[in-house]
């Protein structure tokens, strides 16, 4: 079946993430909480399709012909999810709380795509 990895963005300059930096930091806790707790149920419901359940991700750094160097980029997880087709994948996410209760601005959802002249997947 074919696999999706999936990245929940988020972004320091979203209206949702001025509106979280503004709570207090017990509602923030308890709001982190509560989106954790919905997390692991969305995990229940849709662990059939889930390949690897992810983490959430840190600081980057850029590997390039100029060396490595930190960077930035609005990635702050990811998830891959196994699904007939893109659009499939794509309805996991629907609604998923990182996007309905805490400040993340969205879910993309990319095809693994098969490595050219391999047959199949180790």
């Amino acid at each position: 079946m074919p696999r999706f990895l999936a990245l929940f963005m988020g972004s320091r300059d979203s209206v949702h993430q001025e509106k979280w930096n503004a709570l207090a930091p017990e509602e923030q806790a308890r709001r982190s909480a509560e989106a954790m707790q919905a997390w692991g149920q969305w995990a229940e419901r849709n662990k059939s399709a889930i390949h690897d359940i992810g983490s959430p991700l840190g600081k980057t750094l850029l590997a390039s012909p100029q060396g490595i160097a930190p960077t930035q980029n609005t990635i702050v997880a990811y998830v891959i999810v196994e699904a007939p087709s893109h659009d499939a994948a794509a309805l996991t996410f629907k609604d998923h709380p990182h996007f309905s209760i805490s400040p993340g601005t969205g879910v993309e959802i990319l095809q693994c795509l098969p490595l050219p002249g391999v047959s199949a997947r180790q």
